[in-house]
């Protein structure tokens, strides 16, 4: 696609980046078919090819309207185009800089912006989401329902057993913000799964957010912040030897390993920022490597249902991985439709865009159904969240799965 940078772009190196991404589309519209919001709407703009179209009018003109923002914003980031796409543009890439430039070529409403902000001060930092789900718990009659429904059983976060003997193999763990705040149990359960098959999963006390939320909402230095601090945060451990970095939530995994991509012209940051970007991992592709035989003799016999997050399926690429991690430990899964489908979570899409984060979240529970599963399980834990305020099944993590099988 050609595409003539407006002179107020020239020496703006996202700007820059932007069009060679545009220049790779072919306009052919596979993405279209694959699309969540083009599939609800279809409405060109609220596809990939249309806000493609719209974001090469800003670089070309300088210029952008309400309009551009409304199509940009209801864009999940799924990236579900980008597997569709046989030209291999990096449409999420896209997305990000064109929501970046975009904040500074229009004057968003204060509501609006207000709940950005909001975003962005609580759900990075674990300690105020605890208090925000507190206050919840306590006052949950003050809260919409759509919220209310949200807010998950309060866990207690257990320590190690200290009776096992420490492990030759170590790797870093995420602690996260949101997911150790709400389901603390989740961490606990990967590490008495990896204590099993003889490996350590170690967190950096100092490490945090993994810069996400920040990033997705148009602050990209705050993001790149965040970014930095883990980075200085692993670097102790990876020198001294860990095997991988890895995360219970897929979408904080799908950051990680953009990391090395997102600081390459840091010039403190670049080396080690790519080296985090290679050892970041899923659990699932540190179990399918490892003999699950033994968690298969005492697996659950639930049938389940398997809820691929987007950023695992499309970001990390690692689509049917995590049904052959189960499968493998003997785990009964049940048949599911249009998997390739965002849930409407999508980080803080549900909070922002929630009339159409419903609509999907209908959709999906409905096709995550079709085998009557007796629970849902799922790798994100804002999937997992979203999920369950509507399920008539148990949402949970898959990890739980092999935990509860010894």
């Amino acid at each position: 696609m050609y595409l003539k940078l407006h002179s107020d772009y020239a020496g703006n190196a996202p700007a820059r980046e932007a069009a060679e991404i545009i220049k790779s589309c072919v306009h052919c519209g596979f993405c279209n078919a694959t699309c969540p919001t083009y599939q609800e709407f279809f409405d060109e703009r609220d596809g990939p090819r249309g806000r493609i179209y719209l974001m090469k009018h800003m670089l070309e003109s300088g210029r952008a309207g309400d309009a551009t923002r409304l199509h940009l914003d209801r864009c999940l980031t799924c990236r579900a185009c980008e597997t569709t796409c046989p030209s291999g543009v990096r449409y999420g890439r896209l997305a990000d800089i064109g929501r970046e430039l975009i904040e500074e070529k229009t004057r968003r409403p204060i509501v609006e912006k207000l709940q950005r902000s909001i975003a962005r001060m609580i759900f990075p930092f674990p300690g105020r989401v605890r208090m925000l789900l507190g206050f919840g718990r306590v006052a949950h009659w003050l809260l919409p329902s759509r919220l209310r429904r949200q807010i998950p059983r309060k866990q207690k976060s257990s320590a190690p057993d200290a009776r096992q003997p420490a492990t030759q193999r170590k790797m870093i763990i995420l602690g996260g913000c949101v997911q150790a705040a709400a389901t603390p149990g989740t961490n606990d359960a990967a590490r008495r799964v990896f204590r099993r098959l003889g490996i350590d999963l170690v967190e950096a006390a100092s490490a945090g957010c993994c810069g996400a939320v920040s990033y997705h909402l148009a602050a990209r230095d705050e993001g790149l912040d965040f970014m930095k601090r883990n980075v200085d945060a692993w670097w102790p451990h990876i020198e001294a030897g860990a095997e991988a970095i890895v995360s219970a939530a897929s979408a904080c995994g799908v950051m990680i390993k953009d990391y090395g991509d997102l600081l390459k012209g840091d010039p403190i940051y670049a080396a080690r920022a790519r080296r985090v970007s290679e050892l970041a991992k899923d659990l699932t592709e540190v179990l399918e490597a490892e003999d699950l035989s033994v968690f298969r003799e005492s697996s659950g016999k639930q049938a389940t249902a398997v809820h691929c997050p987007c950023t695992l399926s499309h970001g990390q690429r690692l689509d049917g991985a995590l049904e052959r991690v189960l499968e493998r430990a003997g785990i009964p899964l049940v048949e599911t439709a249009e998997k390739h489908l965002c849930c409407g979570s999508a980080g803080t899409y549900s909070l922002l865009q929630p009339r159409i984060s419903d609509r999907l979240l209908a959709r999906k529970l409905a096709a995550l159904s079709v085998g009557k599963p007796e629970q849902i399980v799922t790798a994100n834990i804002g999937c997992q969240l979203h999920l369950s305020s509507q399920s008539d099944v148990p949402v949970r993590h898959w990890i739980e799965l092999l935990d509860t099988a010894n």
